[in-house]
């Protein structure tokens, strides 16, 4: 009876093994559903749709696209999370989703850790302290003196409290010690109205490119270690005179965890393989950012350690949504 029991259970073990394989050979056997945690039109989603025009023709199947804006990327990240883990839906996740949110919120609805299995990161988008061109500050160190000379006076636009523009700030503040006044938007289009209209003096963003080149707001330096192609005459923060500065919002695939490894392999191999095309690499950096990928055993390290960065930054902001 012992000797059938056994016999069984490697027969069931060789079984499951030979199944591993297969798995990543019939995928995918169905559409891919892609969900962006955003809405349509964005650049998040312009990135999930560059991928999966190539993803569909090289793997077969089609790429649904499906925008779930809402919540600060919960809605569609915590849709993916409880998804099946067969590689036939998948995230494009942001640094808000996998490492801001984390300290942000006090209940979130998702882990990002355990709830997901990395795939690869795609692209980092560097922001740009901008400032209206009323501000009689040419360069970062006129502006640190300008607002050590009127603190608590100077305003600054974000997106809204814990947005990624709010934690530039917060972390440029803490960095610089200057004391300026928080005026939160409901997203960066409005901010950018306010700035540029003179309502708030500064203000840090990464899609205001066209009103920098058009002379409506003035770029101080950029939140990456060296400066962008696209902005050659403006200067890296550590340049401009604060060593250290450095930040960047990311974008990365992943999907549910517990997803086959041979499924997650194949989904890495082929959008690495995508973002190095060169019709892909032109759309994806005309605005200044640049295509990062990873494996995604090095795309799980990097969640954990964003998360833990981004834990100090969000306490220094002060922002907590309960």
């Amino acid at each position: 009876m012992f000797k059938y029991t056994l016999r069984a259970l490697l027969a069931l073990l060789t079984a499951v093994a030979a199944a591993a394989p297969s798995a990543a050979q019939t995928f995918p056997s169905k559409p891919i559903r892609f969900v962006v945690p955003y809405a349509a039109g964005g650049a998040t989603d312009l990135i999930a749709r560059t991928i999966g025009e190539k993803l569909s023709a090289s793997l077969g199947q089609p790429v649904v696209v499906d925008n779930r804006p809402g919540a600060a990327t919960i809605l569609g990240a915590q849709l993916v999370a409880k998804s099946e883990a067969d590689g036939h839906t998948i995230l494009m996740a942001t640094s808000t989703t996998l490492a801001i949110n984390a300290s942000l919120y006090s209940k979130l609805t998702y882990d990002p850790v355990r709830d997901f299995a990395p795939v690869t990161l795609v692209i980092e988008h560097p922001f740009v302290l901008l400032v209206n061109p009323t501000v009689p500050a040419q360069s970062v160190q006129d502006l640190i003196a300008l607002a050590k000379s009127k603190s608590g006076q100077l305003a600054y636009a974000s997106g809204g409290s814990g947005s990624f523009p709010h934690l530039a700030m917060a972390l440029f503040q803490s960095m610089t010690g200057i004391d300026v006044i928080h005026v939160p938007y409901k997203g960066s289009a409005p901010a950018l109205t306010d700035l540029m209209g003179g309502q708030v003096a500064m203000m840090f963003d990464n899609t205001a490119l066209n009103y920098v080149k058009g002379g409506r707001l003035r770029a101080l330096a950029v939140t990456t270690k060296q400066r962008l192609q696209v902005l050659p005459d403006v200067p890296a923060m550590a340049e401009a005179g604060v060593p250290g500065y450095e930040l960047s919002a990311w974008q990365g695939v992943v999907a549910p965890a517990g997803t086959p490894g041979p499924v997650v392999e194949k989904l890495n191999g082929e959008i690495v393989r995508a973002l190095k095309l060169p019709d892909v690499q032109a759309r994806l950096t005309a605005d200044g950012g640049h295509i990062i990928t990873s494996s995604p055993e090095e795309f799980a390290s990097y969640i954990r350690s964003e998360i833990v960065r981004f834990a100090k930054i969000v306490k220094a902001s002060g922002a907590r949504v309960d």
